[in-house]
């Protein structure tokens, strides 16, 4: 078999399929490879006339089939299927070979990965993929780390089938070194987690205190779909809350359990950010609300606990909550991303990655979960200002958020008094909250460390660490 196909794929799920059709598509012969041989032959019989496809049924035929530099894209489990994948594939490449992983893995496997591979001459590729199902076959946000020299042979082949932003703008970019896309394709699904618990305590509260239907809450997310909370999932939201179950003539919602699962890159995100001391409070929370929700037996124990039973609103009363939901919305929106860019930042430093922040927006604009309109300002902020430690610094959403803070904590308090759960709402205001104070209790925490562990402190007034001698006269030493 000669080597003809300019890129492979191995793993033939929806992904990996989808991922294929889509290089085919933009006129690349690729190569097909899946471990049940079943899988590669529907491949081509199916989607054969979509473009140019190489059948391999074995790992030499796959690898023989791949032009040089060889492109091989891993879609299998993350994991220890992907460590699997590799090591049969490694000892039949050559140096300069390019190995691309576009699973969700952890940032940490490949950062090992792309060090093995690399002591072998071959380049690893950790690319986060985000658009799902149809982001795979017609262009998804696309996150690749790895070493320049691979961008320059893989990045013009991914910017073919990435998605394009309004303005034209390929959604992919290279991000970093080694797992520098890994990273942020993480984060990026942390911001997916918050965003998605945010609308579900709007539609929360609407339902439960303005005493919407599913259909007028449905009405209302179309209605914010088409100013600043224009994005994907509240398009999606509005969709699924018009839906109607069709064997119970019930709005679909409402025969649904209320058990949200999750894969695992949400939590990452919440245990890497803790290792960093990056507050993403807002997707700590989320992360949790969909934990509590699946402990049935737990809530079902609890269920009998007092507490306030929501009143719903008059209608002129409705409305105006609505409007001030809004604002919440927006504003915990805001926050949310902005916790998020602070943890690449601050995963950047660390790893020394140079991401640019801008890039990372502009890529987020189209065919990732977390598209929103709202993006494009973002990146606009640190393109002026690439420097920027924090979105609210700058002046804009500064404005914004400030003039929303009011209807914010009215709709915070409210939910408080009618028992409503706001998890996500209440985590972003007491992130504004905190940044914005002029002193917080943490001096109270530091003198209570120093009491129990001699843990020392700083003053405000001279430099250096100190010590009180608690348990004798008081006095104080400097530390060390």
């Amino acid at each position: 078999m000669s080597g003809t196909a300019q890129i492979g794929v191995t793993g033939l799920a929806v992904m990996g399929r989808n991922l294929a059709r889509n290089f085919a598509r933009n006129g690349f012969t690729v190569a097909v490879h899946n471990r049940t041989t079943a899988k590669t032959d529907a491949l081509v019989e199916d989607f054969g006339d979509e473009g140019t496809f190489v059948p391999a049924h074995t790992p030499e035929e796959f690898v023989a089939a791949l032009e040089r530099p060889r492109r091989l894209v891993i879609m299998v489990k993350a994991g220890e299927p992907t460590d699997a994948v590799i090591k049969e594939f490694a000892p039949l490449l050559e140096e300069g070979d390019v190995v691309i992983d576009g699973g969700n893995a952890h940032f940490e496997d490949t950062r090992r990965r792309e060090k093995e591979l690399r002591e072998q001459g071959i380049h690893f590729v950790g690319v986060g993929i985000s658009g799902g199902e149809e982001g795979a076959l017609n262009g998804p946000s696309i996150m690749p780390g790895g070493s320049e020299e691979s961008y320059a042979s893989l990045g013009p082949m991914l910017e073919k089938i990435a998605a394009k932003a309004k303005d034209g703008t390929p959604c992919t970019t290279h991000i970093g070194p080694d797992a520098a896309g890994h990273f942020v394709k993480m984060v990026h699904n942390g911001i997916e987690y918050a965003d998605m618990q945010l609308i579900a305590e709007a539609y929360h509260l609407l339902r439960a205190v303005a005493g919407y239907s599913p259909a007028q809450i449905a009405d209302t997310f179309r209605s914010w779909n088409t100013g600043r909370l224009d994005s994907y999932l509240i398009e999606i939201t509005a969709e699924v809350l018009a839906h109607t179950d069709a064997a119970t003539g019930s709005p679909f919602v409402d025969v649904v359990q209320d058990r949200a699962e999750q894969k695992g890159t949400g939590r990452w995100t919440v245990q890497i950010a803790l290792d960093l001391g990056v507050p993403v409070s807002g997707i700590a929370e989320a992360v949790f609300a969909r934990s509590l929700s699946g402990h049935a037996d737990l809530r079902e124990a609890a269920r009998g606990l007092p507490g306030p039973s929501a009143a719903p609103l008059g209608t002129e009363e409705a409305a105006a909550f609505a409007d001030r939901v809004e604002q919440a919305l927006y504003a915990s929106k805001i926050v949310s991303y902005t916790q998020g860019f602070h943890q690449i930042r601050a995963g950047s430093e660390t790893y020394d990655w140079d991401i640019d922040l801008g890039a990372v927006a502009s890529i987020w604009r189209a065919g990732c979960i977390i598209r929103a309109a709202f993006l494009d300002r973002i990146r606009a902020a640190y393109d002026s200002r690439p420097d920027l430690l924090s979105l609210l610094s700058d002046q804009q959403f500064a404005d914004e958020i400030g003039a929303a803070q009011d209807d914010w904590r009215t709709v915070i308090a409210e939910a408080v008094r009618q028992g409503v759960p706001t998890p996500g709402f209440a985590a972003a205001l007491s992130y504004y909250d905190g940044l914005r104070a002029d002193r917080l209790p943490a001096a109270l925490t530091q003198g209570q460390r120093d009491f129990f562990g001699a843990h020392t402190y700083r003053r405000t007034d001279r430099d250096g660490s100190f010590h009180t001698l608690w348990g004798g006269d008081r006095s104080e030493v400097p530390a060390g």
